[in-house]
């Protein structure tokens, strides 16, 4: 697996209480700090990633942030996103609204706008869609999760929460990934 993507916080969790949010806030900032000094991270070259309404973020989760993009961003072998402060609604409206204003510019005609333009424009831009979307917890849905993105993806659903997620947990997901028949819309 060269890609993976979490979701840590939606843009819908800050309507939490104030004190929650900021806990997990200063959570955030710590792990993401380090992550990005996990000696794991540097020997396999691991390229980390925040996506997300950075606008939203407090100034130190900005600053965790720039520090654990920008010292792993020579990394290429594998790539780990973690979505925060993330909405697939809002990253498809953002989308949107990038390309039309390029439409207002007379930068393209709209009859120049596909899905590859709207990918191009989306945070994921630079990685691809994801082949399976674990969802722990035991609900059954997506959650505003990579909307556009998981449009072909294979869906693997559990009860175990996400801190009891063990690798036995990830092995099952991913045998009954490989027991499946990918059509893509066939």
């Amino acid at each position: 697996m060269r890609y993976i993507t979490v979701y840590a916080f939606s843009s819908e969790n800050f309507s939490r209480g104030e004190d929650e949010v900021s806990f997990l806030m200063g959570m955030a900032a710590d792990s993401i700090r380090e992550i990005a000094d996990d000696e794991r991270i540097v020997k396999n070259h691991v390229r980390i990633r925040v996506l997300g309404n950075r606008e939203l973020l407090p100034e130190s989760v900005r600053e965790s942030i720039e520090y654990c993009e920008s010292k792993t961003a020579a990394f290429s072998d594998f790539t780990f996103s973690i979505c925060l402060a993330y909405g697939g609604r809002q990253e498809i409206i953002s989308a949107v609204q990038s390309i039309a204003r390029k439409v207002q510019a007379g930068e393209i005609s709209p009859e120049d706008i596909d899905e590859d333009m709207l990918s191009q424009h989306l945070y994921t831009s630079d990685i691809p869609d994801p082949d399976l979307i674990l969802r722990t917890s035991g609900e059954i849905r997506i959650s505003n999760f990579l909307l556009w993105q998981l449009a072909y993806s294979e869906l693997y659903f559990t009860d175990i929460y996400w801190p009891g997620f063990r690798r036995i947990d990830l092995m099952r997901a991913i045998r009954s990934y490989q027991a499946r028949v990918r059509r893509y819309g066939r």
